[in-house]
C-alpha cells in the first residue's frame, strides 16, 4: 500500500509533507506533487501534514480520486525528486478546495 497525492494539491502545492517524509519519496511538477509508490513505506507521516488534505492512503481515496494512483506513479518517474520544503504558490489559498482541477495539472 502507498499514499497518494490527489486533486486538491493541484495549484495549492503546499510542501509541509516533504519535510516529514523519512524516505524522500515526493516528486515535484510545475503545480503538483506526487508520491512514488515504489518508494513510499506507508508510514503515514505526510497525510496529517498536508494543509490541503490532499494526501490519502490508496485504500481510503475519496470518490473520484482513483485515477491519481496511476498519475502519481507515472509522474514520479519523470519529475525530479524533492527533499526540501519550498514556499507554496502565492495564490495557493485561493485554489485550496476548488473542485475539478485535474485539467489544470501541468506536466
Amino acid at each position: 500500500m502507498t499514499f497518494v497525492v490527489t486533486e486538491n494539491c493541484i495549484r495549492c502545492k503546499y510542501m509541509d509533507c516533504i519535510e516529514v517524509c523519512p524516505v524522500d519519496c515526493f516528486y515535484e511538477g510545475p503545480n503538483f506533487l506526487v508520491i512514488h509508490p515504489d518508494e513510499c513505506i506507508d508510514c503515514a507521516l505526510c497525510e496529517p501534514e498536508c494543509p490541503a488534505e490532499a494526501i490519502f492512503s490508496e485504500d481510503e481515496l475519496p470518490d473520484g480520486q482513483q485515477e491519481f494512483i496511476e498519475l502519481n506513479a507515472e509522474l514520479a518517474e519523470v519529475w525530479p525528486n524533492i527533499t526540501e520544503k519550498k514556499d507554496p504558490p502565492a495564490d495557493a489559498e485561493e485554489w485550496d478546495g476548488k473542485p475539478n482541477k485535474l485539467e489544470l495539472l501541468e506536466r
